[in-house]
């Protein structure tokens, strides 16, 4: 099986890669399928959110793909061989090699974007160039877009969704201004790991960014689907 890589990715920064970044690792991890984290970006937000998880969480592996000042970044961009899952969060105002860098590394492409007309003006160009440097049509690299921190009745992503809907590209999710992906960020987990019936409504939303990103899914879902039958019945035997 082949690595699958998901880069997060915008130029414009506060645009909430790294909660798509922590939320798509931790699920698939807390599936047990063997995931890294790799963070290009100098703040370190997504290390700094494996540092926190607890030692019993899951494993998530953490490549340090930033540039340093010593120059030894290829040793920390090392990911192990059974990495299955490998998740990408790349820096604001990344532009030339280092966008390519990281284009070239990617099987899909996830552009967030935050409800402004600043934030979608910007995200319209870095679509618009992303599909023009990083030649992802006759690569085969998925691109789509999700909106982050939503407010209810929101009309602001229309013109962007329109944008979108001309150069055929899905407007995945509209994930909603909650405190729980706040919590979530400062507790080293992702939503799939929090309590079940307090974060339905943000799994909910959550879930057509993973059916989209994992190739796996739906191969995945139904072998659990078997387990669990095969499960029933055999309780049921015994009972």
């Amino acid at each position: 099986m082949r690595m699958n890589t998901t880069l997060v990715i915008n130029s414009k920064g506060g645009s909430g890669k790294t909660t798509l970044t922590t939320n798509l690792a931790s699920y698939f991890a807390a599936q047990g399928v063997p995931t890294a984290v790799m963070d290009f970006d100098p703040q370190g937000s997504s290390l700094n959110w494996l540092r926190m998880r607890a030692p019993f969480a899951p494993k998530i592996h953490g490549a340090n793909a930033a540039p340093q000042k010593s120059g030894l970044r290829s040793i920390g961009m090392h990911v192990p061989q059974n990495v299955r899952q490998l998740v990408i969060d790349g820096p604001a105002g990344a532009s030339g090699l280092l966008l390519q860098e990281m284009i070239a590394r990617a099987h899909c492409i996830l552009v967030p974007v935050q409800p402004s007309a600043i934030d979608i003006h910007a995200t319209a160009n870095f679509v618009r160039d992303l599909l023009v440097m990083g030649r992802l049509r006759a690569r085969n690299v998925r691109l789509a877009v999700v909106a982050n921190r939503v407010r209810r009745s929101t009309p602001v992503y229309q013109p962007l969704e329109r944008f979108l809907n001309s150069l055929g590209l899905p407007f995945l999710a509209r994930l909603p201004d909650s405190e729980l992906f706040i919590e979530a960020a400062e507790s080293g987990v992702g939503i799939f790991e929090m309590d079940a019936v307090a974060s339905a409504a943000e799994r909910q939303q959550f879930m057509p960014i993973i059916e989209w990103a994992d190739p796996d899914y739906k191969a995945r879902a139904e072998g659990k689907v078997i387990e669990l039958s095969r499960s029933t019945w055999t309780s049921g035997r015994v009972a």
